[in-house]
């Protein structure tokens, strides 16, 4: 299973992005898709995910500013990002946890990245 995400790239403070993940290869099923970045000297942490149910969580920071949404029937993951700060800026991972049709054997896997630079 591989995930190519896309849609990154330089915006001024106020601006907005949106970021697209998909899903491909022998996918029988993904129960979680989600949003990380990582900041050079941090850790990777969670933006926003959200479960097959639709349930959605978001970090603190970005409330009220991101929305993540999915397409099922295109195994792809969605990040609106508004209102952008500089703050925002890092690298952004899509993530998704699901059950390959071979054997049903689960796998959790990463995107490669997108670069989001927001200007102050």
């Amino acid at each position: 299973v591989q995930l190519q995400a896309s849609g990154g790239g330089l915006m001024q403070a106020g601006g907005s992005l949106r970021l697209s993940c998909a899903a491909s290869g022998s996918i029988f099923s993904i129960n979680y898709m989600g949003w990380y970045r990582l900041v050079p000297g941090k850790q990777r942490d969670l933006v926003a995910d959200i479960t097959t149910g639709g349930s959605t969580k978001y970090a603190d920071s970005v409330k009220g500013r991101f929305t993540i949404s999915r397409d099922f029937a295109k195994n792809m993951v969605y990040l609106q990002m508004n209102n952008l700060k500089p703050e925002d800026t890092a690298v952004y991972y899509c993530n998704a946890v699901g059950r390959t049709t071979s054997n049903f054997a689960m796998f959790n896997n990463w995107g490669q990245g997108t670069q989001v630079t927001v200007s102050s």
